[in-house]
């Protein structure tokens, strides 16, 4: 069924039975078989839609599809504003009801093309092989490397140019502004339970573990049967007993003894020796210094001890180390005295105001922001391209104050003393002018208009004038 639907709620509820092809949900998403229903979110804001690797793959499926992109613009909107009702996810669908300004609703579905089961057996296939993708799967992850060897075994997880293919109650033949918005709503959807991309191909998430499991433990009793070459006895050599390889035992982890749980953390880093020098200390040694230091490597060993046990840490990237005029930042940003901050700032070759911005730059994103406050560097075009397309993108029509493009990736907002800078990462960092110096304003991120919310609260003479 689709067409036009004048009944229920904000959230895509009724009173009466539900539409045709829903079905009654727990709000938090839960359900039974393989569909789910997840209840409205909340209006979006000026946050980007997707935050995550795979809700942007979606959108780009999305926007490189739609022949209209101002269609996708009042679907995006539509999304923001909190428009789209429940969506309900199942094999091959996603349904939602979207409602209109003028009041009425339409039935918005987006159809993406199951897998078959022999795609399905290559991918369990593939992650059974891999003993990573199995622990990953099983604690309800799914790492980019799990969707690039799929892809290598022939099987596409997440949806490429043209396999969103749109069915709305408006009967557009193209994404309309309905098709869009659930498109958009998806993607937060997508952040928040990457599953759900699973269910979309035809598999729920009970089930997929389910066979995982049992290919797991097939897998597993199958490696331990099998003679290793050059082993006499089923593997043993000289007399020993036989042994399992890591990969069996790894995936047949629920038949076996769990390992023993890591000592606990210490509750605070240990205290740093006293370095109370009776009488005159030797020239050219500060013990209040050295105790700091003392403190502050305790610290960070926690912290790093702390990291470590976090589950998939092995596959963080290693945290690059500091030059020194870096971590006297860091190391100014940990302390209030003002002795020790003069001696930093000096031993960096900053003056005190500049350290003053350089610590309040790192607390809002280390040394990704610090270095946008004090490194000056020109983006080549293809950066400066993808920038003015986010610019563009951010704001919906009539909604976007007035920008002055200047060097090194800045835009000034006209009449106000806020800007808006463009990182090497790739992130927005909003900036005030205090005292004659920009000084930073908050934290980075993916979204200008977000970013720049927080600068213009205290400083919109612009948004009077578009009667915001």
């Amino acid at each position: 069924m689709s067409g036009r639907y004048d009944g229920g709620s904000e959230d895509g509820s009724t009173d009466g039975p539900p539409v045709e092809g829903f079905a009654r949900h727990a709000p938090d998403g839960s359900a039974d078989g393989d569909e789910r229903t997840f209840a409205a979110l909340a209006p979006a804001g000026g946050r980007a839609f997707a935050q995550t690797w795979w809700g942007r793959a979606w959108l780009k499926a999305l926007e490189d599809t739609a022949l209209d992109a101002q269609q996708l613009k009042r679907g995006r909107r539509q999304a923001r504003e909190g428009a789209v009702g429940a969506v309900s996810v199942r094999p091959g669908r996603i349904t939602a009801v979207v409602h209109d300004r003028d009041g009425t609703a339409q039935r918005s579905d987006v159809l993406l093309q199951q897998l078959s089961d022999e795609e399905w057996d290559r991918f369990l296939d593939m992650a059974v092989d891999r003993a990573g993708h199995i622990a990953a799967l099983l604690d309800r992850e799914m790492p980019p490397h799990l969707v690039e060897d799929a892809a290598g075994a022939g099987v596409e997880l997440l949806p490429g140019i043209g396999d969103l293919e749109p069915e709305c109650g408006c009967e557009a033949w193209d994404h309309c502004p309905h098709s869009a918005a659930l498109c958009y709503q998806m993607a937060r959807l997508l952040d928040q339970d990457p599953f759900v991309l699973l269910l979309m191909r035809g598999r729920s998430e009970r089930r997929l573990l389910d066979e995982l499991q049992v290919r797991s433990v097939a897998r597993a009793a199958r490696t331990k049967e099998e003679p290793g070459d050059g082993m006499d006895d089923g593997g043993a050599r000289g007399g020993e007993e036989a042994g399992v390889p890591a990969v069996a035992a790894f995936a047949a982890r629920d038949l076996l003894p769990p390992l023993p749980a890591p000592p606990p953390l210490p509750p605070e880093p240990g205290q740093p020796p006293a370095l109370d020098t009776e009488g005159t200390p030797p020239a050219g040694v500060d013990a209040d210094a050295l105790e700091f230091l003392a403190a502050d490597a305790a610290a960070r060993a926690l912290r790093l001890l702390s990291e470590a046990l976090l589950p998939g840490h092995e596959q963080q990237p290693e945290e690059p180390e500091l030059p020194p005029v870096q971590d006297a930042v860091r190391l100014a940003a940990t302390t209030s005295d003002q002795r020790l901050v003069a001696r930093l700032a000096s031993g960096s070759g900053r003056r005190p105001a500049e350290l003053d911005l350089a610590v309040r730059a790192w607390r809002y994103g280390g040394a990704a922001a610090l270095s946008v406050l004090e490194d000056t560097w020109t983006p080549e075009p293809e950066s400066l391209a993808r920038a003015t397309a986010a610019l563009d993108a951010a704001w919906e029509d009539g909604d976007r104050p007035r920008l002055r493009a200047g060097g090194g990736g800045r835009w000034t907002v006209a009449e106000s003393s806020v800007q808006l800078r463009y990182g090497r990462d790739g992130r927005w960092w909003p900036y005030r002018k205090e005292r004659g110096r920009w000084a930073p304003a908050g934290p980075g991120g993916p979204d200008p208009a977000a970013a720049l919310a927080d600068a213009l609260a205290e400083d919109t003479p612009w948004a009077s004038e578009s009667g915001a």
